[in-house]
């Protein structure tokens, strides 16, 4: 083990090294790092991204000891970023990697004080897609993959000893948070041992002595582990999990909120003016939906439209087929017109899957997995097929468009496409640019003619009505004092998705405090930004330009954005 003498002497050394480097080397070996302790961090996203030195044999170490020394390793690459002027980087793609790192690194730095590796992480989804995905079929890999899932026990029993230090210093969950914990867990020890998504490595590797060797593990090791985490979160942790929904409940949870604000959108907002933009954009999409609603429907009382809209049959889809159907209705329409709207087109496709039904009841409408880097599969458009009935078919169009294209499939496949930029800009990233990109993506299609009827119309401005709603609840929640019920009052008021969805959605506020503002904010921006281009560049301005100036550096934060659309139009302007 290197002693303090011998780290201070290293450091030195690397002093040393990087005084004889151009700024551009630098912040070139600096990314190196940085991309590194990801993936060495991280093995998950390693196997998740089809890295090819993937080690497919570990799970993350999520031991409080490692992630101090994470958050050490951090400060150290943040400190030797801040040493470079980022006016000495002449070249594009440095000035990009330089803007994306520092930010990641500052706002990480930030959100500490929320002290999240306190608190049970909502582990079930990510970690049987992972089991889905484990490379198989040699037996090197199937050594790897006996290896990590035996590690499951110990991870669940280290998330297990860091809640319990967190219950101790008064950073807790609260109770419905916790419960559906409790809810997905049960779910995945409810499944028949040969339909469990932890099974799929032996499903998918039938060599008899690794089949028996995986079902041994599963029966004797990971089930049982399941069920210890499971007890601990009924018998001990729900008890003791706090019961307001506010993060502000916890130490320091005023501030962690300013943070997450600033680490999901990467601006700095006060709170209560987020509320306010939310019920001022409602307003404004609210006449939007009155005049639509008149012309279609017969009516403006939106209200009653809503609730017409959420039970009447000849709305609502009738079977979980159909919502499967029309999303691959959706997307192939979107196929075809894309070329006309973007010069650059992305080499990945995206395919759609329902989400497994041991997730599908807190799982949101859709959800978007980006193709590995390998090719190994394409982009995956998971859509929720739970209670079709109670699901208006006006609600899942622009979904369609916002998780796959022109939304996250077109934005994120082209951002990890990219050839001769520092491969840690094809994954860094952020929800205000990139929820930002899909909920604009959403009025896009419209002018793009992807919509089936004015009931698709009517579904897309109350999905934005939906962003508005967030704001405005977001805020409420963790800033104002508002009740789970009174936001879900807020939100069965102004939109017309199912009630099931909407208790959905605000759960999803309460456990991930400000990442539901970055879809408004992000989408305001990048409006602002096309119709500042338009205004200046009058007949000079082409929309595939534009989209493609947008989107070719990847997911930008949105200050780098109006820095460089900004730019764009002084340069091009008459």
């Amino acid at each position: 083990m290197p002693t303090i003498r011998s780290i201070a002497c290293l450091l030195v050394f690397a002093s040393a090294a990087s005084a004889q480097q151009t700024p551009s080397q630098r912040l070139n070996t600096v990314a190196d790092q940085y991309l590194a302790a990801i993936y060495r961090n991280s093995p998950i996203t390693a196997t998740m991204t089809g890295y090819a030195g993937a080690r497919h044999d570990l799970l993350n170490d999520n031991s409080l000891v490692e992630l101090k020394r994470q958050d050490g390793e951090e400060d150290a690459m943040l400190a030797s970023l801040e040493t470079i002027k980022s006016a000495t980087l002449t070249k594009r793609q440095d000035a990009v990697t330089y803007g994306l790192l520092i930010e990641a690194l500052r706002s990480s730095k930030q959100t500490r004080v929320c002290r999240r590796e306190l608190v049970p992480s909502s582990w079930v989804p990510a970690m049987s897609q992972l089991a889905t995905i484990q490379p198989m079929g040699s037996d090197s890999l199937r050594r790897a993959a006996l290896a990590r899932f035996g590690r499951v026990p110990g991870y669940l029993d280290t998330e297990i000893a860091n809640a319990r230090q967190g219950i101790t210093l008064g950073y807790s969950l609260p109770k419905d948070a916790v419960q559906r914990e409790i809810a997905r867990v049960e779910g995945i020890l409810a499944l028949p041992q040969e339909k469990s998504p932890f099974m799929s490595p032996a499903v998918r590797d039938t060599t008899s002595a690794f089949r028996a060797s995986y079902d041994s593990l599963f029966r004797t090791q990971l089930t049982p582990a399941f069920q210890r985490y499971r007890d601990f979160l009924v018998s001990e942790y729900l008890p003791a999990a706090r019961a307001a929904v506010s993060v502000s409940a916890n130490p320091n949870g005023a501030a962690c909120y300013r943070a997450l604000i600033r680490r999901y959108t990467t601006i700095d907002r006060d709170p209560r003016a987020l509320h306010q933009l939310g019920l001022a954009r409602m307003e404004k999409v609210h006449a939007e939906m009155r005049a639509l609603a008149q012309k279609s429907f017969g009516t403006t009382d939106l209200p009653v439209l809503f609730q017409r809209l959420r039970s009447d049959t000849q709305y609502t889809f009738h079977s979980r087929e159909e919502i499967v159907q029309q999303a691959n209705a959706s997307i192939a329409r979107a196929r075809v017109e894309m070329p006309k709207w973007f010069g650059i087109i992305p080499k990945a496709d995206v395919v759609v899957e329902p989400f497994p039904m041991f997730l599908e009841r807190g799982a949101p409408p859709g959800q978007y997995q980006s193709a590995p880097d390998d090719g190994s599969r394409p982009g995956t458009y998971r859509v929720n097929t739970f209670q079709p009935e109670q699901r208006s078919r006006g609600d899942m169009e622009d979904v369609t468009f916002h998780e796959a294209i022109p939304g996250h499939h077109l934005q994120i496949s082209i951002a990890r496409e990219r050839t001769g930029v520092h491969p840690v800009t094809r994954n860094l990233g952020n929800s205000g640019f990139s929820e930002g990109w899909g909920l604009y993506s959403e009025r896009l299609a419209d002018e793009m003619g992807l919509y089936s009827s004015d009931l698709g119309r009517l579904g897309a401005l109350n999905g934005e009505a939906f962003r508005a709603a967030r704001l405005v609840v977001d805020a409420g929640i963790h800033a104002m004092g508002w009740t789970r019920q009174q936001s879900i009052d807020y939100f069965m008021a102004n939109s017309s998705a199912a009630p099931e969805q909407i208790a959905s959605e605000i759960d999803r506020y309460i456990a991930t405090p400000g990442q539901a503002t970055a879809y408004m904010l992000g989408a305001i921006e990048i409006r602002r930004l096309r119709t500042e281009a338009e205004k200046k560049l009058g007949t000079r301005f082409d929309i595939r330009t534009f989209h493609d100036k947008v989107l070719e550096d990847g997911g930008v934060t949105l200050p780098m954005l109006d820095a460089k659309i900004t730019t764009w139009i002084r340069g091009n302007a008459p």
